[in-house]
């Protein structure tokens, strides 16, 4: 039985129920009912259209839950509307299970949830793993996020910006587990690619494939953080670079730019320099000045600092930042490399101490610790 063939049609087989009418808390559980006939009856008999199959018995067995709890008359309206078995139609309602488990009356992490069980066809299990909280706890985040939606119409123009939110926060989630949900980010926004043609599209792909190209090298045997400055450049996979830059440029030629194109472009600057010392920080602190003219955000302003302290060296990087708020998360970070780099080892070392005690995750608790520890011992 193939997996993965199994997860690439759930989104569509489920989109499919729903477009007919179906609730979606009602399509997703005849759905889970389907996939798991499938896994019984396709090694002896695997079906010629496998999708085609999948919709019709979903399409059953939401009629069998139906009928116990509805009137005559709408059981005869629903049987009347069920298909004939035969090929399932050629198009893709994908896109618009993406809207809909990017409801804006979800919370982030619902919707992250949802369109990890719906679009992306894990398990609560997996996803409850992924996330490092008990199975009850996602099992109820995800019933509540079906609730909520069960009501919500697929026939208005969907939220772009929201579904590719949604995406970039899976993507940063990282991976823990039995599930990679970086990985799976990315071959959800492949997937969205491939039914939307809109360069954020392209750009948010682009950026992160870019990001990932580098995961081998960002931590050490130990399981420690590397600095970007200090990674081992050759274990980088350049073959997603390749493709992340040849998306970015194809999504940049269409002149309609956004902040996950821009992100992208800064990633590709770091991705093109073959040394540390060859980056073109000059042109970096150029597209943190679009970026943050597009999203007005301070945690834009804070990196941009960075760039700037490496283009026109400490000093300049410090006046940038002191323009922002020291409650900013990782501001204390930034000071203490800055500092640090001018030469105030003394303020850099109290200000990485500070910046570990703030530290959301483990390994960078860790690093930053053992930063503040480099300097005091040098003093």
């Amino acid at each position: 039985m193939n997996g993965a063939l199994l997860r690439s049609l759930t989104p569509g087989v489920l989109a499919v129920l729903v477009r007919r009418g179906a609730d979606f808390a009602a399509a997703e559980d005849a759905v889970q009912d389907a996939l798991v006939e499938a896994v019984r009856s396709w090694p002896a008999d695997p079906p010629r259209d496998a999708k085609g199959w999948l919709v019709t018995v979903a399409w059953r067995k939401f009629l069998d839950a139906r009928r116990a709890d509805t009137a005559r008359r709408r059981r005869e309206d629903l049987v009347d509307q069920e298909p004939e078995p035969g090929p399932a139609p050629a198009a893709d309602d994908t896109l618009q299970l993406y809207f809909l488990c990017a409801h804006p009356s979800l919370t982030p992490s619902s919707a992250v949830a949802l369109t990890l069980r719906a679009v992306g066809g894990l398990t609560t299990r997996q996803i409850a793993r992924a996330y490092l909280v008990p199975e009850a706890t996602m099992a109820q985040r995800i019933s509540r996020a079906k609730r909520t939606v069960s009501g919500a119409r697929l026939d208005r123009p969907g939220d772009v910006a929201t579904v590719l939110r949604v995406l970039y926060l899976v993507f940063n989630e990282g991976y823990s587990g039995d599930i990679d949900l970086a990985a799976e980010a990315i071959r959800l926004t492949r997937q969205l690619a491939a039914v939307i043609d809109h360069p954020e599209v392209a750009g948010l792909l682009a950026l992160m494939l870019l990001h990932h190209a580098r995961r081998a090298a960002r931590t050490a045997p130990d399981g420690s953080l590397v600095p970007l400055a200090e990674q081992d450049r050759t274990r980088w996979d350049t073959g997603a670079i390749a493709e992340g830059v040849a998306i970015l440029q194809a999504a940049l030629a269409r002149d309609r730019l956004g902040e996950f194109q821009a992100q992208a472009a800064i990633a590709a600057l770091h991705a093109d320099a073959p040394r540390a010392e060859e980056t073109d920080w000059v042109q970096i602190v150029e597209w943190y000045d679009e970026l943050a003219d597009l999203t007005g955000s301070p945690v834009v302003r804070l990196n941009r600092a960075v760039a700037v302290g490496e283009a026109d060296g400490p000093r300049a990087g410090l006046a940038a930042l002191a323009e922002l708020d020291e409650s900013l998360p990782r501001h204390a970070a930034v000071a203490a490399y800055l500092h640090e780099r001018d030469g105030d080892l003394t303020t850099a070392a109290r200000l990485y101490a500070e910046a570990a005690h703030k530290a959301p995750h483990l390994a960078e608790r860790d690093y930053l610790t053992r930063q503040a520890a480099r300097l005091n011992a040098r003093r």
